[in-house]
């Protein structure tokens, strides 16, 4: 198994994508701490879906970041299955591959324990290019 060469992933909340190099042996925790300052910087105010006007806020410690793959890489419909990684346990032993597509999701800090944390993630449909604004009388 090679291990040497940097993952090419795409974390993914909502409408954002964050596309980071990882290094496969690295742990959960250092890549949730850095993906948290990344998303600090870009987005102090929280993270966007398209179906909520309110914005996502950012958790406080990174330790709250939980990661998910989807279930079926050919039909994102079918949903996202979570990695329920511990902050020492390593990509590539989760069988994180390069050019994977990672969703992630905030748990509640009253939460201790990974739980059942919804990952949103908005994928653009032919329908949103396809309409058309109705013609004005």
């Amino acid at each position: 198994m090679v291990t040497d060469i940097d993952l090419s992933v795409r974390l993914k909340y909502g409408i954002h994508s964050i596309f980071l190099l990882v290094d496969p042996t690295s742990t959960f925790g250092a890549v949730a701490s850095e993906l948290l300052e990344i998303l600090q910087e870009r987005y102090p105010d929280g993270l966007t879906t398209q179906d909520s006007k309110t914005k996502t806020a950012l958790p406080s410690d990174s330790s709250l970041i939980e990661f998910a793959v989807l279930k079926s890489p050919t039909d994102p419909l079918q949903g996202w299955k979570s990695l329920k990684a511990k902050g020492n346990d390593t990509w590539v032993g989760k069988g994180v591959k390069d050019g994977m597509m990672v969703a992630f999701a905030f748990r509640d800090e009253d939460e201790e324990e990974m739980g059942e944390v919804v990952f949103v993630v908005d994928f653009p449909s032919y329908d949103d290019e396809m309409e058309e604004p109705e013609a004005e009388d």
